[in-house]
């Protein structure tokens, strides 16, 4: 079963898993267990990839099933060969219920012994995604991602700390200076905000164009 959104992460920003990190969270019933595994991921590859690890390290495993959501609106989960609906939808549920993008969540289901029932699958696969949230958040492995535009500025010496200076107080921020025969200054702001910047830099230049904005992207800020 798969389910396909277009909600996306909006234009402002989301939350999402930090890159590289993995959050883990069990639930038990009956002496079946459930496993939720928690990374970030950028693309569907990604997604595919990480189910598949887990796939690997969890071999002996009756059930891997995965719920994933990217910032730009695609989701998909899948049962794995549960009852229809009894697992991947409310793993999927529990991201959106979060409000992460960018992160796939693959719950390990070990057979007990004991039938669960459709009320008592939910329930397992639902306790064991959140708990995998929750532990994300404890480990501060959860970011804010927001929509931000770099602004470069190609400077002389005599500039750089009064341009400096009109970034920060611009809301922006630094992220970067590089020192050759002139400064580059690699700036970010919200996206929306790097305007009234460009606009004093070019006053402080008599004019002449010394910072150009790029285009905007999602990053921490």
């Amino acid at each position: 079963m798969t389910a396909d959104g277009a909600a996306g992460a909006g234009t402002v920003g989301y939350r999402t898993l930090r890159a590289g990190t993995e959050a883990t969270g069990e639930f038990e019933d009956r002496r079946s267990r459930f496993i939720a595994q928690l990374a970030h991921v950028g693309s569907e590859a990604e997604a595919e990839a990480f189910l598949a690890e887990v796939r690997s390290r969890h071999h002996d495993a009756r059930h891997n099933v995965p719920a994933w959501v990217l910032a730009d609106g695609r989701e998909r989960c899948s049962d794995d060969g549960e009852p229809s609906r009894t697992s991947g939808m409310p793993v999927l549920e529990v991201l959106r219920g979060a409000g992460l993008a960018d992160v796939c969540c693959v719950v390990t289901r070990y057979f007990g012994g004991t039938l669960l029932g459709p009320g008592g699958l939910v329930r397992a696969y639902t306790a064991a995604a959140q708990a995998a949230v929750a532990a994300a958040g404890d480990e501060g492995s959860i970011v804010e991602m927001t929509l931000v535009t770099p602004v470069t500025a190609q400077l002389p010496y005599a500039l750089y700390e009064r341009v400096r200076r009109l970034c920060e107080d611009a809301g922006g921020k630094v992220a970067d200076s590089l020192f050759a025969e002139d400064v580059q200054l690699s700036c970010v702001f919200r996206a929306g905000e790097e305007a009234p910047f460009v606009a004093a830099v070019r006053e402080l230049a008599a004019g002449e164009e010394l910072a150009r904005a790029g285009e905007p992207r999602f990053a921490e800020f």
